[in-house]
């Protein structure tokens, strides 16, 4: 393309002078600048297999999705209608490098498939509109979600994955979700009351003019037609109840749970009675006036972020292996708080992998008598080969550490007090000194790739989007690893002394 080509042909424009644009007299004069030719030819790789570096994290991608079980992607093609859709390796392939690299809209994957050269060689320049890609995440969210295991599967077959010792933690990532899209539920009764209201009042005029009509034209109208105003309102007032409802339902499983957790703790053994307390509880709940339910996204909560803001957020889980910093096992809930995960953690990471780790490290967040009894438990029936190191508090900036005490553990000792007389011991402070430094780092990574919040809307969509997240955190663990593991090699042949 010539200059005269552009969208400001090179005849219109005027030259400027460095020196009219402020440029001091003679400044720059006798220095030497590189080449600089914007209108030269340049002769460019004619395939863009010869772009990119053979370490590049795109061909990397491309081998994984070549490895992967895709049955579940084309399983879901059974009609043969239609215009032939795009290959699912070409889809997996975009979606796992976009969300690598930071890049989840579809839109922007759509862009990318133009603009950027990995994009365009995993795409085989095919360039997928966002329409397509937004659907085929849509529709394979679930089989994405599954890649999450395959790709831990590779990490454990490249020796990245010991389980001798594990920290669990949690981060609250945004839901797409506004804090102007939800409503107390004290404004919901309200506005539900003055909506029914004007809707009884359209519905009256809506009798008015039929009743008009009929004296004027007859009785052949159908009279069945709502006006747009009145249909309207009245899905609102639905939105409205089921928001109300859902407040209500929600009040009442607290309830019903709170009850039923008080009367174990005051020794009650019988179920029955157990279940009848907590649904008498469940029948009395009072929903909080400022108790708030989201338009946009129902199954966010408000939840305190790291920066002391609130925010409709989920409260996403995760296990990481020590050795490589490799998650093996997630979890995606809507409860703000640590304390209920360590169960459904652990159970989840011994159905992925089929052992339990040989020490697992989590924080004051987790410590509760259900956790610390489910960790007895465990420990009893591993023989001790796993063992748990739950904080039991935290220690402030300053504040002296108790010395470890001596002797014998007294018999009547609280399972809160075992575990921190446990973590004050040489074993326990080494091991629970490294928590921080296994799990809190892969937080910190999966941020820095722009993933604060999850796009998809739904906590099972939320939940699947998080395993892709965790999917590609291994993945781009693993590329590291085999990349160092070439260079090195690499550079062990350039060493060899020449024979």
């Amino acid at each position: 393309m010539s200059d005269s080509d552009g969208l400001f042909p090179a005849a219109e424009l005027e030259h400027v002078d460095p020196v009219d644009q402020g440029v001091e007299a003679g400044a720059g004069v006798n220095k030497r600048f590189r080449a600089f030719e914007p209108a030269a030819v340049m002769l460019v790789p004619p395939s863009l297999e010869d772009w990119l570096p053979q370490t590049h994290l795109s061909r990397f991608i491309a081998d994984i999705v070549e490895s992967l079980d895709l049955s579940k992607f084309y399983a879901s093609y059974a009609k043969t209608k239609g215009q032939p859709p795009y290959d699912p390796r070409l889809m997996v392939r975009v979606l796992l490098y976009g969300y690598c690299v930071g890049v989840r809209s579809s839109r922007e994957l759509e862009r990318v498939c133009v603009d950027v050269v990995a994009f365009r060689w995993l795409a085989a320049q095919q360039a997928p509109d966002f329409r397509s890609i937004a659907r085929f995440r849509k529709r394979h969210l679930s089989a994405l979600g599954n890649v999450f295991l395959q790709a831990l599967e590779l990490c454990r077959a490249a020796g990245m994955v010991s389980l001798g010792q594990v920290a669990l933690d949690g981060t609250k990532v945004r839901a797409n979700a506004s804090r102007r899209k939800a409503m107390s539920y004290a404004r919901l009764s309200e506005k539900q009351k003055i909506l029914a209201e004007e809707v009884s009042a359209l519905l009256a005029d809506a009798d008015a003019i039929d009743d008009a009509e009929d004296a004027r034209f007859g009785k052949d109208k159908r009279g069945d037609e709502l006006p747009d105003e009145l249909a309207r309102r009245e899905t609102r007032l639905v939105k409205l109840a089921e928001a109300k409802a859902a407040l209500e339902a929600d009040a009442a499983a607290r309830a019903r749970k709170d009850a039923e957790k008080k009367a174990r703790e005051k020794g009650d053994d019988d179920d029955e009675d157990v279940t009848r307390k907590g649904e008498d509880a469940a029948k009395n709940a009072v929903v909080a006036p400022k108790a708030q339910r989201n338009f946009t996204d129902p199954d966010a909560r408000i939840m305190k972020t790291a920066d002391g803001s609130f925010h409709y957020c989920y409260n996403a889980q995760a296990i990481v292996d020590a050795d490589y910093q490799i998650i093996v096992a997630t979890t995606l809930t809507n409860v703000a708080v640590d304390v209920e995960q360590v169960v459904p953690l652990v159970q989840k990471l011994h159905e992925t992998v089929g052992v339990l780790p040989r020490q697992v490290l989590a924080d004051a967040g987790y410590c509760s008598g259900t956790n610390l009894d489910y960790a007895k438990t465990v420990e009893a029936n591993r023989d001790g080969q796993t063992e748990f190191f739950i904080a039991t508090g935290r220690v402030k900036h300053g504040e002296c550490v108790p010395e470890i005490p001596r002797g014998r553990i007294p018999a009547n000792a609280t399972l809160r007090e075992r575990m921190a007389r446990k973590l004050k011991t040489g074993k326990g402070c080494a091991a629970y000194a490294r928590r921080k430094a296994i799990v809190e780092p892969v937080f910190g990574q999966i941020h820095t790739r722009q993933v604060k919040f999850v796009l998809l809307r739904g906590l099972e969509q939320a939940a699947h989007e998080w395993d892709l997240l965790a999917a590609c955190h291994n993945l781009m663990k693993l590329h590291t690893m085999k990349t160092k593991a070439i260079l090195a090699a690499q550079a062990a042949l350039i060493a060899r002394p020449a024979t």
